[in-house]
């Protein structure tokens, strides 16, 4: 009989942990945090920078947690068959897992004929995607969807990869509980993404404060259906990544 997993509250954290160079010091953020789920963004798997590490896979397995990942692009200035993308992990386990790859995206990333491989260059082949996991939270469903907005170009781009990932979202029963998180990009808490949000019914979980080194407000929780949201925090005094941890918990109304 499959073991299920009563928890009446969890604590979500949005992350973008910078390829995960910095294993041990994340490692231990998301250790000290006890966080149920985990929504991370720019997570490596077999680069050279990471010395060809799966991050996904060894914080998972550290941290006894289910895990699935989806990349984004394929990085090829860090050798061989090297990834970067998303990464879900999760105390509860997982009804199901997918990928929305945007129809929308930019073709700033791509190698051109002049320049050479290199890392600094960040030559990329891919796009970026939005991973969605379902879990059985006691009894009901919730869906988590894993955000990050391009960084390049113009907010008319990351609105319409938003909108890409709203309509997904329209396809659940009404009174479905869904949480949209992530790294978003966006140019400012008035940016047009965080308005097409609440016009969608989405509230504001955590996030609008400043959760980048360069005092951005990138990363942000956003939660509709029947979810109570309390205890938001932005971890400013974490230095593993160019992002600091965005943490929130939810409850059942």
């Amino acid at each position: 009989m499959p073991t299920i997993l009563c928890l009446l509250a969890l604590k979500l954290l949005t992350w973008n942990i910078e390829r995960g160079v910095e294993f041990e010091s994340i490692f231990h953020v998301l250790e000290a945090e006890r966080v149920d789920i985990m929504i991370l963004q720019e997570v490596d798997r077999n680069t050279n920078r990471t010395g060809r590490r799966y991050v996904d896979r060894d914080l998972a397995a550290r941290l006894k947690k289910h895990g699935v990942w989806e990349s984004e692009f394929k990085e090829l200035g860090q050798g061989k068959d090297a990834f970067i993308g998303n990464a879900t992990l999760s105390s509860l386990p997982m009804t199901s897992t997918r990928a929305l790859r945007f129809k929308a995206q930019t073709d700033g990333w791509k190698p051109v004929w002049y320049l050479p491989n290199w890392s600094i260059v960040q030559p990329r082949i891919g796009g970026r995607v939005a991973l969605i996991t379902e879990h059985d939270w006691n009894g009901r469903k919730l869906v988590i969807y894993n955000l990050h907005l391009e960084s390049k170009g113009q907010e008319v781009l990351r609105v319409v990869q938003l909108e890409e990932a709203l309509e997904d979202a329209a396809k659940y029963p009404e009174g479905t509980a869904i949480v949209m998180a992530g790294d978003l990009n966006v140019n400012g808490v008035d940016s047009p993404v965080i308005g097409r949000f609440e016009k969608a019914g989405f509230r504001r979980a955590a996030g609008g404060g400043i959760s980048t080194r360069r005092g951005d407000p990138l990363d942000w929780i956003f939660v509709r259906g029947p979810v109570e949201a309390r205890d938001a925090r932005i971890l400013w005094d974490v230095r593993a990544s160019d992002h600091y941890p965005v943490v929130v918990t939810i409850s059942q109304p």
